[in-house]
């Protein structure tokens, strides 16, 4: 069960949170979620998820291997902000947070209840619209807030007319 979202509320601002990886298709939704936030007054929330899961597989060099994560997601983090600051003008929210995604997703979503919307991206590949957007859309039901997703082949312009 989804716990009340306030975006709506007094002193809240609805936030769009769009998920950073490794994906191509990962900058479309920043483009998209950046876009929102800005032509509705609201606030971009941009979250990394380290997987913890191959940390566990190599006990004597766990400490490296995190910390080699976290600089990896700080960076990709401050690429994609740097982004949205140059093209949209607004400062979004950075978050890392460490496990499984969905999870962790779900989590962010759950604490931060001004998080209305989430935004991915689709990938083009012909194995299917890509990882996160697959795990979600198997779990959609269940999943708290509406999931917007934005096929991978839109560009700037149409991402601009759309949002």
């Amino acid at each position: 069960m989804v716990s009340k979202r306030l975006s709506r509320e007094a002193g809240h601002r609805r936030k769009f949170l769009a998920i950073i990886d490794e994906t191509e298709e990962c900058e479309r939704a920043v483009a998209y979620a950046s876009r929102r936030a800005e032509s509705t007054g609201g606030v971009l929330v941009l979250l990394f998820v380290i997987d913890t899961a191959d940390f566990q597989q190599f006990l004597g060099v766990e400490q490296i291997m995190r910390e080699e994560a976290q600089s990896v997601a700080t960076a990709a983090l401050e690429q994609h902000a740097g982004k949205v600051r140059e093209r949209v003008g607004i400062e979004p929210e950075v978050a890392i947070r460490e496990g499984s995604r969905v999870e962790e997703i779900h989590r962010l979503i759950e604490e931060d209840q001004d998080i209305a919307i989430l935004v991915l991206a689709s990938g083009n590949a012909k194995e299917g619209p890509g990882p996160l957007v697959s795990s979600i859309a198997g779990k959609a039901a269940a999943f708290p807030i509406p999931v917007t997703v934005v096929p991978q082949n839109l560009t700037d312009e149409d991402i601009d007319s759309l949002a």
